[in-house]
């Protein structure tokens, strides 16, 4: 699951604003009901990288009729080279996917940018450090003398410097080795000894191919390292002008997302059906994995815990890594449907 560079992400940020003025129609012309006169609204949705078992329940959502029952026609597509963030706030998209750690920017731009988070599609993070087994790395500390592979970006390595000393590790011992892997498993056994990854993915990717692997999770080493990745963002400029349409897309979603939860292998099949590409036999355990991270320990989908959305911005601004952002700032729940 890919993550757009730091550089990618200002240059998103500065092309939104510059489109600000052009938005495009959809945010012109305010839609009182998701349907008008049995016509479909159509919405586009842009995904943050391939399709994966993070999107499952927005595929469900399409193949089981849902976007259609709320008098929507939903087009998922993939994003450009510099992230779905552009093409949400310059309205070219009304709804996409970004990343907690990767929207200090757009929040903090000069000018600003129409873009909210309106729901988390994971409760909580569940991205870390992998490992060989073999390879001792039983907590951050054990990375010391090992080969990490870094981004090389700035939010990245103060987080590894965090847990590592957390840890009582010295992460100057940390061997650096800017590398973006794109094949775990082999990188595991070749040149890398730690990588960091989203499990559902990469981490059920390494187990397929026999690998036996250490996890380290951020989010138990330090807890402002549960922040919400990846979550649901809109245009809020187009979401206020047309509410109803904004609501009637998140109750589909939590639908499809809701049949994921209770049916991992079902959900699964759709996935594969939709996009025949994947492989079915990582997408089947992934998404038995990935299932019970959806809702993991709240009641209503999407919903999004204000202290723990601020924390992480807080930390970012207590090490000089963001500007401040102020509390509450940059998502919402208030699109969401209430809890059953």
């Amino acid at each position: 699951m890919k993550k757009i560079s730091l550089k990618k992400v200002v240059a998103v940020v500065m092309a939104g604003a510059m489109l600000l003025g052009a938005v495009t129609a959809c945010g012109k012309k305010s839609e009182s009901n998701a349907k008008k006169d049995g016509e479909l609204t159509e919405i586009t949705f842009v995904l943050d990288w391939t399709p994966n078992t993070n999107h499952t329940g927005l595929y469900v959502a399409q193949e089981k009729g849902y976007f259609e029952d709320a008098g929507l026609k939903v087009n998922i597509v993939q994003p450009p080279e510099d992230g779905a963030t552009n093409m949400v706030a310059s309205g070219q998209a009304q709804f996409g996917i970004d990343f907690q750690d990767y929207l200090p920017p757009v929040f903090t731009s000069e000018e600003k940018v129409p873009v909210v988070a309106v729901a988390a599609i994971l409760q909580h993070n569940t991205s870390g450090i992998i490992s060989l087994k073999e390879d001792g790395i039983d907590s951050p500390k054990d990375l010391e003398g090992k080969n990490y592979a870094t981004w090389d970006l700035p939010i990245e390595k103060a987080m590894m410097k965090n847990i590592v000393e957390a840890d009582g590790g010295d992460f100057s011992k940390v061997n650096l080795i800017p590398e973006y892997v794109e094949n775990e498993p082999a990188a595991l056994q070749q040149d890398i000894d730690a990588i960091w990854v989203y499990y559902a993915w990469a981490g059920i990717s390494c187990k397929q191919a026999g690998l036996d692997t250490n996890m380290i999770y951020f989010k138990d080493i330090t807890p402002e390292f549960d922040y919400y990745s990846p979550v649901i963002i809109t245009n809020s400029d187009w979401a206020e002008k047309n509410p109803d349409v904004a609501k009637a897309f998140l109750e589909a979603t939590k639908k499809g997302y809701e049949d994921a939860i209770a049916d991992p292998d079902g959900a699964a099949d759709i996935l594969c059906k939709q996009v025949p590409e994947l492989d079915k036999e990582l997408v089947k355990e992934s998404q038995e994995w990935i299932s019970s991270q959806y809702k993991a320990d709240v009641d209503r989908w999407g919903y999004i815990d204000q202290a723990r959305w601020d924390a992480f911005f807080k930390w970012l601004s207590d090490n000089n890594l963001s500007e401040e952002i102020p509390a509450g700032y940059g998502f919402t729940n208030d699109y969401l449907p209430a809890a059953e």
